[in-house]
């Protein structure tokens, strides 16, 4: 979808990241979702440069191409054998003087904790669920049941299955020391809604535009443990979650409930520092809708609840693609110099 306010004549360098230690069906999914979005984007007009980020050496990978010229669209979330690489790939785009797609180093670290990030949101009284962060053996009494025990760094739902949910104080301390033992960092232990879930993608810089919200649906199980979104509903095909957490976009909700969850999506993205787009992960109990996580820069892949979100908004992938560039393309001293915002 072109709208008067949105080049399509914009260079773009689409920054991927490739693991050589991947295997090599790991490898052939990424480069498959790539080439979806090249294509996409080329069909809206914008000229396409494909940069694989096959080493951690992301300054050399970069000096073939002037920041002057070129807006890079973002979808590097590490460098092959640096963890939680995606801070810095934002530092190395900034000190190069690229414009790039997405939220800012300082976001994009506090996204990494999640005791940090629940301290922001319940200082600014956005409501998200009580929780407790354990470095080492759990002591005290946690007295909320059903709880979640998750890692207290990490994204992508990793440490995330079905024992994750706990029901009772002994499998809370097991489960505490496997985080700690197994995935080497803090616990971090949050009362589990059991409501309805949703995913809801926001995108803009001062106006901010709320895409219809997607809501997983775990109305297939009946075991509260299974109600959840696990590693595997979203990275093992096959899989019991993977298979039957179903996906509704646009999800049903009447106008108190939509103006509530739009409400407290908006305040979040803005406490967190949130650039562009990202998707907030959400949950309702009794009326109200409790944040469970910040995703900055989410997976742009076409077959993600943001694409699925964007598109019955009536934007094509493309498009959607599109606006993400024109974002940073407001940033840029050439692209942006005499341009209305785009919002």
């Amino acid at each position: 979808m072109k709208s008067r306010s949105r080049r399509t004549d914009i260079s773009l360098l689409l920054l991927y990241n490739v693991d050589p230690r991947w295997e090599h069906a790991d490898t052939a999914m990424v480069l498959d979702a790539v080439s979806k979005l090249q294509h996409a984007l080329r069909e809206e007009g914008h000229p396409v440069t494909d940069v694989p980020v096959y080493s951690a050496d992301l300054t050399e990978i970069l000096r073939a191409f002037r920041p002057d010229q070129h807006i890079v669209f973002n979808w590097c979330d590490e460098l092959p054998g640096l963890a939680r690489a995606d801070v810095r790939v934002a530092h190395i785009l900034e000190r190069l003087n690229f414009a790039y797609t997405g939220s800012p180093p300082a976001t994009l670290e506090v996204s990494w904790d999640r005791s940090h990030v629940k301290t922001l949101l319940s200082r600014n009284g956005i409501p998200t669920p009580r929780w407790q962060v354990y470095a080492s053996a759990v002591q005290d009494g946690w007295q909320l049941f059903p709880a979640i025990v998750k890692p207290a760094f990490e994204h992508c739902s990793i440490g995330i299955t079905t024992d994750a949910v706990v029901l009772d104080f002994g499998a809370l301390k097991e489960r505490v020391a496997f985080v700690q033992d197994v995935l080497r960092q803090p616990a971090l232990v949050e009362d589990f809604i059991d409501g309805r879930e949703f995913h809801v993608t926001l995108m803009g810089n001062g106006d901010i535009n709320l895409l219809p919200a997607a809501e997983m649906d775990f109305s297939a199980f009946e075991n509260v443990r299974d109600r959840l979104c696990t590693f595997d509903s979203k990275f093992t095909p096959g899989s019991a979650h993977y298979e039957n957490i179903n996906l509704r976009v646009p999800a049903s909700l009447d106008e108190r409930q939509y103006l509530s969850l739009k409400r407290t999506a908006l305040r979040a993205y803005r406490v967190v520092g949130c650039r562009d787009y990202a998707r907030i992960d959400l949950r309702l109990r009794n009326g109200t809708f409790f944040v469970l996580d910040i995703n900055p820069n989410p997976d742009f892949s076409a077959d993600t609840s943001l694409v699925y979100a964007a598109e019955a908004a009536g934007f094509s992938y493309g498009a959607i693609g599109s606006q993400m560039a024109n974002f940073a393309a407001n940033r840029h001293p050439l692209f942006g110099a005499g341009r209305s915002r785009a919002t």
